[in-house]
């Protein structure tokens, strides 16, 4: 069974505070998560972990993860925008992303960030840059199927992202021509895997082509980004994946495959997101409706415009109803919101306790993808973002929207009394 970070009494008292719903991150459990990623791959001494911002976009978590030792993975102009306002800075940033606007390359190359090529006519683009970066990464999609043992994990060939692997020594090619001196390789190929086998399998794949990569074009390679794809245990009794032995089955590789080639200098880094913040966020409502009909209904004040994913996805999602963690799951509900879409269900036909007007309802696993996924259907505002630090004490670190937010893109007045 799932137990919330906070206890009942704990999660009353932060709910007086700040109205639900809200999203509440654990500061311990993000720091202490973070130091066991850089624990396992401390054996590589160019070790970098670039955190998915998309997977949680609020700076005191991003100002957290800086403190840890962690870089940002950006992919549009606003993501590298916040990162600078953090303090993020050069390669302290890499940018990944897919069928970008110019401008967002400039802002990248202003940063001094390093630069990830997810196609080859974006060798075009650089060619417009001010300066060639000296350092360039580039995106390879495999196609086919990606397999671990006998299980499809996922289909590349369906993806939009990454380079074919000839387009890859032609874009190599066409950059050292340009002057790039050293690269990176880079690749993303399944999401949310908690085998502990996707990082070693993807990384010897990508040492093989790196080392064919340098026989072939005699570039310098410097650094090998495994992205992300780690998943979280959303499911109660889950396996969780085990970065001690996943950095040990990379480490393996590395030594299999890149030092007897003379490569053994290569830098591992990783874009993880969900493994580093989702376990450390719930989402927090408050059930206000109760309704039978042919199924039994809990209305909650958050909706899907506050978490996506089962909507979306038809994710699990596992609910607590603080105080009653140990009550027996014996009446069965569909947790609702209040959009007009059917699908707006964070729960389906799910044991739980006797749920009671008022009781507040922690939703697990919503720190990445949570937040950073809502929108604006119905008119619903996004909620607000609250850290429980490390001393027991929280913090807002990003206030519900009112409707004057709402309104502010619009030219139409609002009445005073709502905003």
């Amino acid at each position: 069974m799932k137990r919330p970070f906070v206890d009942a009494q704990t999660l009353r008292s932060i709910a007086s505070e700040y109205p639900t719903p809200f999203h509440l991150y654990d500061e311990r459990g993000i720091r202490e998560n973070a130091r066991r990623l850089h624990q396992a791959f401390a054996w590589n001494p160019g070790f970098k972990e670039y955190f998915a911002v998309k997977a949680t976009p609020n700076p005191a978590i991003l100002e957290i993860l800086r403190e840890e030792g962690c870089g940002v993975d950006c992919a549009t102009l606003t993501e590298l925008m916040l990162a600078e306002a953090v303090g993020f800075a050069g390669h302290e940033i890499m940018f990944s992303s897919n069928m970008t606007p110019f401008e967002d390359f400039q802002l990248a190359h202003k940063l001094g960030a390093i630069i990830n090529l997810d196609d080859l006519t974006d060798v075009e683009y650089f060619q417009r840059l001010p300066s060639i970066p000296e350092t360039v990464c580039l995106r390879y999609n495999p196609g086919g199927n990606f397999r671990l043992t006998n299980e499809i994990m996922d289909t590349p060939g369906e993806a939009k992202y990454g380079l074919t692997r000839t387009q890859l020594t032609e874009a190599v090619t066409q950059l050292l021509q340009l002057g790039v001196g050293k690269f990176g390789l880079h690749a993303f190929l399944a999401s949310n895997v908690t085998s502990n086998d996707y990082y070693p399998t993807l990384a010897k794949m990508l040492f093989e082509v790196v080392r064919d990569l340098q026989a072939e074009t005699g570039a310098r390679f410097t650094f090998v980004n495994l992205s992300g794809g780690i998943g979280v245990p959303y499911l109660p009794g889950q396996e969780p994946a085990d970065i001690s032995r996943i950095g040990a089955g990379v480490e393996q590789a590395f030594q299999d495959i890149l030092v007897p080639e003379g490569l053994g200098h290569l830098a591992i880094m990783t874009e993880l997101g969900r493994f580093m913040l989702a376990p450390y966020g719930h989402l927090i409502a408050t059930a206000i409706r109760h309704k039978n009909i042919h199924k039994n209904y809990i209305g909650l004040d958050a909706c899907a415009a506050n978490l996506m994913r089962p909507a979306m996805y038809g994710s699990y999602h596992h609910i607590t109803v603080a105080g009653k963690e140990d009550h027996p799951c014996d009446h069965i509900y569909d947790v609702v919101g209040g959009l007009c879409e059917n699908n707006d269900k964070f729960a389906i036909n799910r044991h739980l306790p006797r749920i009671e007007q008022g009781d507040l309802v922690v939703i697990h696993d919503t720190g990445a993808h949570g937040f950073s996924m809502g929108y604006n259907y119905n008119g619903k505002l996004r909620s607000a973002e609250v850290l429980l630090r490390m001393d027991g004490s929280t913090k807002l670190i990003r206030r519900a929207e009112t409707p004057a937010d709402y309104f502010a893109t619009l030219e139409l007045p609002i009445p005073s009394s709502r905003t």
